[in-house]
């Protein structure tokens, strides 16, 4: 198994700009546009704030950047209506296979270590 810690890129400045109410709003959408990007046995929540982590079944490395990928290009390709206004957010990921000795929390932390790696490296990306 795998997970995908994935976090809303600026979204401070969205509830700043918007409000709570819209930022809200957005983070509904990107669950459902994730729902949509992950297959049907994987599994999706919101972590706290604007984070959310998704567990992945029987992947690879191949097939874990794959998903993740296509996760970050559905967001970063959606608009959401917000104050008659069409508004884009992206998200950085941190993508984590299992290894042997991975405890839920290790790997969760990878995870998390990974998805600041992208924020660090210019968000809007993934790394594994």
């Amino acid at each position: 198994c795998a997970v995908l810690f994935f976090d809303l890129d600026h979204f401070k400045a969205l509830n700043d700009s918007y409000g709570h109410t819209a930022g809200d709003a957005v983070l509904r959408e990107v669950a459902v546009i994730a729902r949509g990007a992950l297959r049907g046995v994987d599994l999706l929540g919101r972590w706290g704030g604007e984070e959310f982590v998704a567990i992945l079944y029987n992947v690879t490395q191949d097939s874990l950047l794959r998903i993740a990928e296509k996760l970050r290009a559905m967001i970063a390709n959606s608009t959401i209506r917000i104050n008659e206004k069409n508004v884009s957010v992206t998200v950085s990921i941190g993508a984590a296979l299992a290894r042997e000795n991975d405890t839920l929390e290790t790997l969760v932390e990878r995870a998390d270590r990974l998805m600041y790696r992208s924020k660090r490296e210019g968000r809007n990306r993934v790394s594994v």
